[in-house]
């Protein structure tokens, strides 16, 4: 992990003083937040819908919370229900040109990790575009949708927006509670008392919060496919890896499956070469799907992703296809 993650992380989770001189900072960052969103307020700048309705997943927090997953859980539950959904994603860490189409075997450092996963595992259409309401514009050119998907865009109003779904780390909350540099938050704890529903990925779910619980499955090998049971690799000490927004609820995770683990910690959506894992070739090496990804072309052959099983309150997808079926018939 970079120096620079690993200061912020201390300053925004841990007690790291220093971030009180970042605190003048935060104060700039409210006061751009906020004329900004006075200028959507009085229709100064414009928000642009579509013909469908847009369901924005993002968070008030910087760094992972569980969005894609709950995206793609949430993806393949309404095309159970019969809904042809599409998603946009600005891809992070992806290298354009945009807009992009997504599918299971595109490149992640040119569309992104998040998005090429989001395809593997819904089969639905994904678009990436920095400039989601490019990305939408393009998603429904082309293809039958009659919903769709943001990942991310809490906070980008120029992307209209039928229902809010807020997803909150139930572990690290909102940290030392303050404004982007000198805390996590995007936007103030406030700002979810405006969003449609609010989803909370591990710990105890509020009154008016809804339960997202993530289990780690079978370890899949990256070269091979070979499917096997997590706790087969208990008699002996693994590598475990993780590149993601929060990689000590995955570590946790395996060592409660009871592995014993050696932790390797790489800033989220890292693009692993094989300089930074070349020495684990020869051992067994367990990591995030997300990290696998990216390293197929690098993997040794005990190298193995482990399969993440996410769970919703059917209250909270009963909530979803409700106001579905409800703008459906406002629309006849």
């Amino acid at each position: 992990m970079k120096w620079w993650s690993k200061f912020l992380y201390q300053v925004w989770y841990g007690s790291g003083r220093l971030g009180v001189l970042l605190i003048p900072l935060s104060g700039l960052y409210s006061f751009v937040r906020l004329a900004r969103n006075l200028l959507y307020d009085f229709r100064i700048l414009k928000e642009n819908h579509f013909p469908v309705p847009v369901i924005v997943v993002g968070n008030i927090t910087a760094g992972g919370t569980g969005k894609t997953p709950l995206v793609i859980a949430l993806s393949n539950e309404l095309q159970n229900r019969g809904y042809r959904p599409g998603v946009v994603s600005r891809g992070y860490g992806a290298s354009g040109p945009y807009p992009a189409r997504v599918d299971p075997a595109s490149d992640p450092k040119k569309v992104g990790d998040e998005a090429v996963l989001t395809a593997r595992r819904t089969g639905v259409p994904v678009i990436v575009d920095p400039d989601r309401v490019n990305a939408v514009a393009t998603l429904l050119k082309s293809q039958m949708i009659d919903v769709v998907l943001s990942d991310d865009g809490l906070q980008h109003r120029r992307l209209g927006r039928y229902l809010e779904v807020a997803v909150l780390d139930g572990e690290r909350e909102f940290g030392n509670g303050r404004l982007i540099p000198a805390g996590p938050l995007r936007d103030p704890v406030t700002r979810l008392k405006a969003v449609d529903l609010v989803v909370r990925n591990g710990g105890s779910p509020q009154s008016d919060e809804f339960a997202m619980t993530c289990l780690l499955g079978d370890a899949v090998n990256i070269l091979s496919g070979e499917r096997r049971k997590l706790g087969s690799f208990s008699d002996s000490e693994v590598v475990a890896v993780a590149g993601v927004g929060n990689p000590g609820r995955f570590f946790r995770s395996l060592r409660s499956a009871g592995l014993q683990i050696e932790t390797h910690v790489f800033t989220d959506h890292h693009p692993y070469t094989d300089t930074d894992l070349g020495e684990y070739s020869d051992r067994a090496v367990l990591m995030t799907e997300k990290d696998a990804l990216k390293c197929e072309k690098i993997a040794g052959k005990d190298w193995w992703w482990v399969d993440l099983c996410v769970e919703l309150e059917s209250e909270f997808t009963g909530k979803i296809i409700g106001a579905l079926e409800e703008y459906q018939s406002d629309e006849y």
